[in-house]
This record gives structure tokens, sequence and C-alpha cells, in this order.
């Protein structure tokens, strides 16, 4: 007989979530986002290289992310009737704009 502990198990890891890179269009709705993500791939029957795109509404917290920047999401539990997916980080600010003086 040995007198060693146990230690309890560890507690599951979450599953893997889908993560998503794409550029910033819209962030009109507060604390939403939308970004839409492009992908190429060759068309199935005459080869040429198309490029398809998907839009997805994200939730932004913090209301940090403007339309043109590259941002990462990851998919989530669903937050409203179309929001599926949330923020984690934003890649690449968009060039700000200075306005034109006349």
């Amino acid at each position: 007989m040995s007198d060693s502990v146990t230690t309890p198990p560890a507690a599951p890891a979450r599953g893997h979530r889908k993560e998503r890179v794409g550029e910033v269009i819209s962030n009109k709705m507060a604390k939403t986002i939308i970004v839409v993500v492009k992908r190429r791939y060759p068309h199935p029957r005459f080869k040429k290289v198309v490029t398809g795109y998907k839009k997805f509404y994200a939730h932004d917290e913090k209301g940090e992310a403007r339309p043109g920047d590259r941002v990462r999401i990851e998919e989530t539990r669903p937050v409203s009737k179309t929001k599926r997916w949330r923020l984690v980080e934003i890649i690449e600010r968009a060039a700000e704009l200075t306005p034109a003086t006349a």
C-alpha cells in the first residue's frame, strides 16, 4: 500500500474555436462590428482563381475597432440573433485620414 496523494483531474480544456482574420467594414452599431473575411480559391470547373468573401458580425465590447482595421475574431456562443463571433485583437490599424484644409 502506498500513501500517495492523488491529484484531482484537470478541468477539461475548451474545444478548438475557429478564428478568422478580416477587415472591419462597419462599426456603426453599439458594441458590434462587421468583419469581411476574404478567401481565394480555384473555381472547381474553370480553374480560375476567384475571391470569395463572407461577412461576420462580431462583438466588440470596448468599441475600439474602426473601419479599415485588420482584426482577428474568434467563434463564441451566440451573443444575439446574428452575432456568433467576438473580437480577439486588432492586428493592424487603418491609416488615419487627415482632414483637408482649405
